[in-house]
């Protein structure tokens, strides 16, 4: 294809040769470079593309696009762009054909939430007949094939080709995660959303490589309203307004608040052996009851938000009931039968505010103890172990440490921290480095009554210990336990 096509949606001067040559391939990895490709130089925070230009050009790359001044022979084209982050992703779209306006696309934002509120939307639009890809957290899913994920918001050309392969399987719609940091980023540039979405805002995120201040988280969740037809906003947040200040689209709000569009009223918790769910009417825009199989107010605030996004589909109220029955999200409070007397759930809380956010959720359920079994990860900030050691301390009656992903960092160490923090409260607690072991030990001395949380993996699948992730499941170490106590 032509130069020309790629940058046909793009303001640019070319600095060096001409913009009518024929080009192979478009990329952002120099490791990458193929004769007669065009290079895109990103700034990272790790590396900046601009410094492998003589490299890229000596691998036969045919044209560079550029933010900074670069010295390349006189034969390689150089595209001036004011961003090229921004440049990525226009071209991505323009390199597939375009195909998110073959799509109609739906992005949710926000702190918590983005994750199960996929999984529901691809649930109940698939109940009557789309055909829904997914891009988010946990996967991609296009068709049948389930890509792993590493960034919430992949990278644009990722997305575009993503895209791409589900138009080719047949895809009419798609739901994804838009992360502040993708926003940023420009990651979701150039793309038109049907739906944007606004769960909620928690401090979290702020630091080095994210986000320099709290205003500066909101404003980047924001720029989702500005590329989209038709907002959709929890108004019980206290920063929907702040979210929303610089919105070009149709907003429309969901929530408990009698001012919301679209409302849950007479919400009840329920509680059966191995169970915990929640039921609550939807009023407002849509008039009908609902039971899901995910306890807690914000599985309400989930399920809702689902709600609201395919009443715009015209999906009948019985299909959406029956849709949010059955939406499971492998590692977001997933029930795991282990006994008749008392519950056991995996879920991906790893960090202070994400397992205060669940255990408070679960004190709402009245259980006889909350027992909560959880580790940190390597190589990350120790605030972050002693801030859980103190939640759990806090918020369980019981607490085992164990190990997460120890990285280069030796597991005990890491329990020591957390050990630091739970001091600070009177929670019991055991430590038991071995995770097989921890939950061994949380069955064998289940009550009746219990609430065992499993806490920090989620849904991965891996244990990293220096540099090299062995294979490490929640799901199969609660299998082994539990043939290996019945052999018993």
């Amino acid at each position: 294809m032509r130069l020309t096509q790629l940058l046909e949606r793009l303001e640019y001067e070319v600095s060096q040769g001409s913009d009518e040559i024929s080009v192979t391939e478009l990329i952002n990895d120099s490791r990458r470079v193929t004769e007669g490709s065009v290079f895109v130089c990103i700034s990272g925070a790790v590396s900046d593309g601009h410094a492998y230009a003589g490299e890229v050009a000596k691998k036969g790359a045919a044209a560079l696009v550029v933010e900074k001044d670069v010295e390349v022979p006189e034969n390689v084209t150089v595209i001036r762009v004011a961003d090229t982050r921004y440049a990525l992703a226009l071209m991505s779209a323009a390199y597939f054909g375009y195909p998110a306006e073959k799509l109609k696309v739906i992005g949710i934002t926000g702190t918590k939430g983005k994750t199960t509120t996929t999984y529901m939307v691809k649930s109940i639009l698939e109940g009557v007949g789309h055909k829904v890809g997914l891009i988010g957290t946990i996967e991609a899913l296009i068709g049948e094939k389930s890509v792993p994920a590493n960034n919430t918001t992949p990278e644009s050309y990722t997305i575009h080709q993503y895209f791409a392969e589900m138009v080719e399987a047949g895809c009419d719609s798609v739901v994804m995660e838009v992360s502040s940091q993708g926003l940023m980023l420009h990651r979701t540039a150039g793309i038109l959303f049907e739906i944007g979405i606004f769960t909620n805002l928690g401090e979290d995120h702020i630091g080095p490589n994210e986000h320099k201040d709290f205003d500066d988280y909101k404003r980047c969740k924001g720029i989702l309203f500005t590329q989209c037809r038709l907002g959709i906003a929890n108004m019980d947040d206290p920063w929907y307004e702040d979210v929303f200040r610089n919105a070009t689209c149709k907003v429309e709000t969901l929530g408990f608040s009698e001012k919301a569009n679209l409302r849950a009223t007479d919400i009840e918790h329920i509680t059966k052996p191995g169970y915990l769910g929640v039921r609550y009417h939807v009023s407002g825009l849509m008039d009908f009851d609902v039971e899901i199989d995910i306890p807690g107010d914000f599985s309400v605030y989930n399920s809702l938000t689902a709600i609201a996004v395919c009443r715009h589909f015209d999906v009948p109220k019985e299909n959406i009931k029956k849709a949010l029955k059955v939406a499971k999200v492998r590692g977001r409070i997933e029930m795991v039968k282990v006994s008749d007397e008392f519950t056991m759930m995996i879920d991906y809380a790893h960090n202070a505010m994400s397992l205060e956010s669940l255990l408070h959720t679960l004190r709402d359920y009245r259980p006889e103890r909350i027992v909560t079994i959880f580790g940190c990860g390597g190589n990350r900030s120790k605030t972050r172990r002693y801030e859980m050691g103190e939640v759990s301390g806090r918020m369980s009656d019981f607490t085992i440490i164990t190990s997460d992903n120890p990285r280069f960092e030796e597991p005990q160490d890491i329990i020591d921290d957390i050990i630091i923090g739970i001091r600070k409260t009177d929670g019991e607690y055991t430590a038991i480095c071995d995770r097989k072991e921890a939950i061994r030990y949380a069955i064998e001395h289940g009550r009746p009554g219990d609430v065992i949380v499993l806490a920090g993996k989620g849904h991965e699948t891996y244990q990293e210990i220096k540099g090299v992730k062995y294979d490490m499941d929640d799901r199969i170490l609660i299998r082994d336990v539990l043939e290996e106590l019945h052999v018993r």
